[in-house]
């Protein structure tokens, strides 16, 4: 039975309309999934289950969204694929906590850094499904955007990325 990593995009951990960790797991649970472990209050969780990728994404954003009355995106990777992630990762001098692979359901389009937008002293590239991020001063201090397709978006949760992803550290990455 496959194991899979489940990165959930502007979930609020705490405060108000948020999604406690415990239910989270509760809801995978609930699902069906086995092994089901949530990491800090970090919006991901790892799961087994006999479902493919997409059924399991459509799956657990389906729940997620009876319990927000929104749309959730969920991003789903194999413990292998966020593996070849990290070793993928062009930055791998650069301090962890101020580097991010920002995870999509599909390939960047080839494009996708012609719309940067904001950078300064930010470097970025683009991988598989992802795109890397080194932030020369920190993410605090940023003001990058990127535009992903022709829609541009810009969420405060994902920490100035204008890509439909979810960002992750390098470090949770690992952790993960």
């Amino acid at each position: 039975m496959p194991t899979y990593i489940a990165l959930l995009r502007a979930v609020n951990v705490g405060g108000t309309g948020k999604l406690p960790m415990a239910e989270l797991k509760a809801m995978c649970v609930d699902e069906g999934f086995a092994d089901v472990q949530t990491y800090i209050a970090s919006g991901n969780v790892v799961f087994s289950t006999r479902l493919s990728a997409a059924r399991a994404k459509t799956a657990l954003e389906r729940r997620l969204q009876e319990h927000a009355g929104k749309p959730v995106g969920v991003i789903i990777r194999t413990a292998e694929e966020m593996a070849a992630v990290l070793k993928a990762n062009p930055f791998p001098k650069a301090p962890r906590n101020f580097t991010v692979a920002i995870f999509l359901d599909d390939s960047p389009p080839a494009d996708a850094l012609k719309h940067v937008k904001g950078q300064q002293d930010e470097e970025v590239r683009l991988g598989k499904r992802e795109i890397y991020v080194a932030y020369g001063s920190g993410m605090g201090r940023s003001k990058l955007k990127i535009q992903h397709g022709t829609e541009y978006q810009h969420d405060r949760q994902d920490r100035g990325a204008g890509v439909e992803g979810r960002p992750a550290m390098t470090a949770l990455v690992r952790a993960l």
